[in-house]
């Protein structure tokens, strides 16, 4: 081991370089191979750091080792049934509303058919035949849509059944993987090492409950504010939008525009659309500008340019999980960069710091 080490250092830069670059190739493949074995490991990984604390305290009241290990699944289990159980409901009252729905969307449409005749030219029978080719074609790749949706279905079950093996797992041989880590560093390094992994837990902590907060706070206020104005779907809305603001940048975009779509199904009030874009606004400003810089984003350092880049690759790569754990693995990153002489340039590259001098007087 100590041959190979010297070896690479001694290769030139550029050769590092090409292996290093050959590595994350390497890596890419494995997980997007892999990603439906891999991804419910990762988030069992963290979700175990914040259960530790709830482990840690059943086993100052004695409990057994294997009952405070499933104690804290068991209560993490059934936050997320809860939350199942009031979305399904939520969707279930939508669905109760459909014939409703339909006469409101079919106004709609109607309007929408009378102002491009009147703009365009188009008459209706013209958008009839072009809406008929479109279905045609939508029709003709029904069957793969399905094919891929029962991929997906079955994909969500294998994740949520591997979820809480992987925890327990973790949880019961922690000590077993924290030897494991500690065995390929020296015992000088130790203290750099655990340094590292207490700030990993700690950053992983107020992350995710961090996010639950959010969550709280977000469905609380925006529900709140529509149902104040009479909005149909309120709570719906409010959740949807919630849970999508948890994929930074993006999900917010697309929350936005499914509560315009519910709103716009369940009204044919143009003022419900502007009240429901008023108070998501309003929302998101109060939750970027004032809530979450102190809940969470006080521990990830990464900046705006890298997390966009990381969670578009983290999705195209591994799904909706991958999006969601983006953050957290680029925050896991950079504190290992921090901690390693080799790769210190890779943290300053994740990290949101600014170098006040220019360009040429930066490393004076």
């Amino acid at each position: 081991m100590f041959i190979m080490n010297t070896e690479i250092k001694c290769l030139p830069v550029t050769v590092k370089r090409a292996i290093e670059l050959v590595g994350l190739f390497i890596l890419g493949t494995i997980i997007v191979t892999g990603s439906t074995i891999i991804m419910p490991l990762l988030m069992a990984f963290f979700f175990s750091l914040v259960l530790l604390s709830v482990f840690r305290f059943f086993r100052k009241l004695k409990f057994p080792e294997a009952i405070a290990v499933m104690l804290p699944i068991l209560l993490l289990t059934i936050v997320l049934a809860l939350i199942i159980w009031l979305f399904s409901s939520q969707v279930g009252a939508l669905i109760a509303d459909f014939p409703q729905i339909q006469r409101t969307v079919t106004k709609h449409f109607d309007n929408l058919s009378i102002w491009i005749s009147n703009s365009f030219g188009y008459s209706p029978a013209e958008q009839l035949k072009f809406i008929n080719t479109q279905s045609k074609k939508l029709f003709s790749s029904l069957g793969g849509l399905l094919s891929g949706a029962v991929g997906s279905l079955s994909g969500i079950v294998i994740f949520i059944g591997l979820l809480p093996i992987y925890i327990y797992l973790i949880l019961l041989y922690r000590n077993l993987f924290l030897k494991f880590v500690l065995m390929w560093f020296k015992k000088d390094e130790y203290q750099n090492v655990e340094e590292a992994i207490r700030q990993t837990e700690k950053m992983v902590k107020s992350y995710l409950v961090g996010l639950l907060i959010q969550i709280t706070y977000i469905i609380v206020l925006l529900a709140g504010s529509l149902w104040v104005f009479g909005i149909q779907n309120a709570l719906l809305i409010g959740i949807i939008f919630a849970f999508l603001n948890l994929i930074p940048y993006l999900g917010a975009l697309t929350g936005n525009i499914l509560g315009i779509l519910l709103t716009l199904a369940s009204s044919e009030s143009i003022t419900d659309v502007l009240i429901v874009l008023a108070a998501i606004t309003f929302v998101q400003l109060l939750d970027n500008n004032i809530l979450m810089p102190r809940i969470v984003w006080s521990q990830i350092k990464i900046n705006p340019l890298v997390s966009i880049v990381g969670i578009i690759v983290a999705g195209t790569m591994a799904g909706i999980s991958g999006m969601f754990l983006a953050m957290p693995v680029l925050s896991l990153l950079k504190i290992v960069f921090d901690h390693t002489e080799r790769y210190k340039q890779w943290g300053v590259l994740l990290g949101d710091d600014r170098p006040s001098k220019n360009r040429l007087n930066v490393l004076k």
